[in-house]
């Protein structure tokens, strides 16, 4: 009997899922895991900015102008002065930030777009619909 009064508030509770609304939520779940991928590329990007950036201190520390210093290009290390590499380190952070802020950017777009779909999800399925775990 409890089974049966559950069907009965299901039913009441039930809300046509158009295709439209189908399109909005597959839309909605695939740009919160592009969104999820993004977040982690800037995490590692951020992580090889600091690299670079430590690197460069790591570099002033020596006293040593005639010294050469190995730097990685592709698969091959190719020694540099000191100046040299302080110059290739600081082109590859600046082309790293750049990077950073591109994604960000991207990120920041697919936010406005998923706020928008929550906004209308919400409108249609109230509580019967939940996004809200997708987004921590």
């Amino acid at each position: 009997m409890a089974a049966t009064m559950m069907k009965g508030t299901v039913a009441v509770e039930d809300v046509n899922v158009t295709f439209e609304d189908q399109q909005k939520i597959n839309k909605f779940a695939r740009n919160t895991s592009r969104m999820n991928e993004l977040r982690n590329e800037i995490e590692s990007k951020k992580k090889s900015l600091q690299n670079l950036q430590d690197a460069s201190d790591d570099l002033m520390m020596f006293d040593d102008d005639s010294l050469l210093i190995p730097y990685q290009i592709g698969d091959v290390f190719v020694s540099h002065t000191q100046e040299e590499t302080q110059e290739m380190l600081e082109a590859a952070k600046e082309a790293l930030e750049q990077e950073v802020k591109g994604l960000e950017g991207r990120v920041s777009a697919i936010q406005t777009l998923l706020g928008d779909l929550k906004i209308q999800l919400y409108a249609k399925f109230g509580n019967n619909i939940n996004l809200e775990a997708d987004e921590s």
